[in-house]
Parts: structure tokens; C-alpha cells; sequence
């Protein structure tokens, strides 16, 4: 009597077809504009891809970020206004040019940020006009005559007659005896009524937080239309 022994085949693979199907979905999904958008997303969701990113990925030469850390990310450099060789970054000179210092020869500052507030450059309506690249702005001032609003100061008096002879807590009042009440000397000085203020300079600090600005020294050049 012979014995049966079972075929056990291997699992089937994928078919052909199915292989090919999918390979060519992955090619449209990388060769597509979804890979970019795509590969952003999935770098910025997790940590370990976050530093993949780099300043020549997605965005601007010369773009401006705001971080929270204490160092510039790869492709970027503080907004701190130093001097860059112009001879490695020939790209971002033309955009910046001297703006912000520099020979324009050979080198070239970037923009300090350090301790300023940015505003848009042109002319607002009923605003002044700001050049880009212009700065200006004190931390704290201190007020002088001119600055403070026009004002008068009242002498009061009475035109009755005189009722006490010392002028401590009194005012100026006639005299009946027809006698003359002024000189045309000087030879004492009234007190003062005291200094309302110390000369002293006051903040003109808004709220903040400091943080760090950085410019992309890699990136896009922009297009102007």
C-alpha cells in the first residue's frame, strides 16, 4: 500500500501584473507634484526628518524666519547684520546688494535684527516714508521743552484792598495809599514752587519676547513675475 504524502506548495507571490501596477504608482507618486508637498509634510510630522530640511528646500533666498532656538539652521545665518564674502554668495548679493552695509566689493552685511522690530518699507497712508533698509527708534527718551505740550502759568491777585501785611498764604492786592508798589531793581528771588520731574529718561519699550531672526543664504531666487 503506497502513502500519500501532501504537496505543500510556497505561498503565491504577487502576480506580474500587480507588481508592475504598483511600481508604477510609486513612479507617478515621486515624479508627480505631490512628492513635494508630500515629502515637506512627512519631514516636518516627524523628528527624525526635521533636520533633512535645509534652507535651499522650499523656500526664498533671502526669506527672513523667526525661531525660537539658539542657531541658525542649516543654510540660514542670523539676521545680526555681519559681513558675508560676496564671492560665495553672488546670488544674495543681488538681491540685498548694500542695503545693509558692506563694500559691495568684496563683501556685503545682512540685515541686523538684533534687538529692532521690522515694519513694511514704503509710505502708509497719513504715515511717513521708510526706505527699505532704514532704521531708527530709541530704547528709552528723554523729553525736552520743546517736546512737552504749550502750556501758561497764572499769577492770582485781588483787587481789594489789602487786609494783612505778610504774603505768606495771601495774594497780591491794592494798595490805597497811592503809594508806588514796584521798583525797577531786583534784589532778592522769588522761591520756587519745586521741580515736577528728575530729567530722567522714560522706556519706549513695547512688550516682548526676544527671539532669533535668521535669513536662507540657499533657496529660490525670486522670480518677479
Amino acid at each position: 500500500m503506497s502513502s500519500f504524502s501532501p504537496l505543500i506548495r510556497p505561498a503565491a507571490g504577487p502576480q506580474p501584473a500587480r507588481r508592475s501596477l504598483l511600481k508604477r504608482l510609486s513612479g507617478l507618486v515621486a515624479g508627480s507634484f505631490l512628492a513635494g508637498p508630500l515629502q515637506a509634510l512627512l519631514g516636518r510630522a516627524t523628528p527624525a526628518a526635521a533636520n533633512t530640511l535645509t534652507g535651499g528646500q522650499n523656500v526664498f533666498l533671502g526669506e527672513i524666519i523667526l525661531l525660537a532656538c539658539n542657531f541658525p539652521p542649516k543654510g540660514y545665518a542670523f539676521c545680526n547684520g555681519q559681513l558675508i564674502p560676496l564671492s560665495q554668495n553672488t546670488a544674495l548679493f543681488s538681491l540685498l546688494g548694500t542695503t545693509y552695509g558692506g563694500n559691495g566689493q568684496t563683501t556685503f552685511a545682512l540685515p541686523d535684527l538684533r534687538g529692532r522690530l521690522p515694519i513694511g518699507a514704503g509710505q502708509g497712508a497719513g504715515l511717513s516714508l521708510y526706505d527699505l533698509g532704514t532704521s531708527g527708534g530709541t530704547e528709552a527718551e528723554t523729553l525736552t521743552a520743546d517736546q512737552l505740550p504749550a502750556h501758561t502759568h497764572t499769577l492770582a491777585y485781588s483787587t481789594a484792598l489789602g487786609t494783612v501785611g505778610s504774603p505768606e498764604g495771601a495774594y497780591l492786592a491794592s494798595n490805597a495809599s497811592g503809594l508806588a508798589q514796584y521798583g525797577t531793581t531786583g534784589t532778592g528771588n522769588m522761591a520756587p514752587t519745586g521741580s515736577p520731574g528728575s530729567g530722567q529718561a522714560h522706556s519706549n519699550m513695547q512688550p516682548y519676547l526676544a527671539l532669533n531672526y535668521c535669513i536662507a543664504l540657499q533657496g529660490i531666487f525670486p522670480p518677479r513675475n
